[in-house]
């Protein structure tokens, strides 16, 4: 288990510097369109496009990895203040119903993405299938982390590696 957890650290870190490198990206290319618009009086129409791919890139593989360091977004009130069998049993069920959600969302992004990949983003003339990949990572991702977290469940850790450091 060591090795698949130093693995999952790995992808986590890694959607991070990924999702780093597309804000930083994100924040340049709407520079240029502000400087487009009022400097050169030419806007950028590319511009939009690409933010919407990389916001779609950032939010979902955000998402997972919210789901490793279980950061993601979650009503925990009841959870924390219930003794500990009903907590544990709460957290095991949480974890299996992300695992689920996981593999469905990574299986139903994967079909839209071979669906929409005959067909062009607008002004890019990129496959319209590329807004469903990082869904379907994520979707991937959400499944591993969940696998992850059901493994420390069953042998009683209540942290992940990333949280211990």
């Amino acid at each position: 288990m060591r090795l698949y957890h130093q693995v999952l650290d790995l992808l986590c870190i890694v959607s991070e510097w990924i999702c780093g490198v597309a804000l930083v990206v994100l924040t340049v290319i709407f520079g240029w369109l502000v400087y487009g618009r009022y400097v050169l009086n030419a806007t950028p129409t590319w511009v939009e496009q690409v933010s919407l791919l990389l916001i779609v890139l950032i939010g979902f593989l955000g998402a997972s990895v919210g789901v490793r360091r279980k950061t993601h977004l979650g009503v925990s009130y009841f959870r924390d203040n219930s003794p500990r069998p009903i907590r544990r049993t709460m957290e095991l069920v949480s974890y299996l119903v992300m695992g689920a959600f996981g593999a469905v969302m990574m299986v139903n992004s994967y079909h839209l993405m071979i669906f929409k990949w005959g067909s062009d983003i607008p002004l890019l003339n990129w496959p319209e299938g590329l807004r469903a990949i990082p869904i379907t990572a994520c979707g991937f991702l959400v499944l591993l982390y969940s696998i992850g977290h059901v493994a420390d469940w069953l042998a009683g850790i209540e942290d992940t590696p990333l949280e211990r450091e």
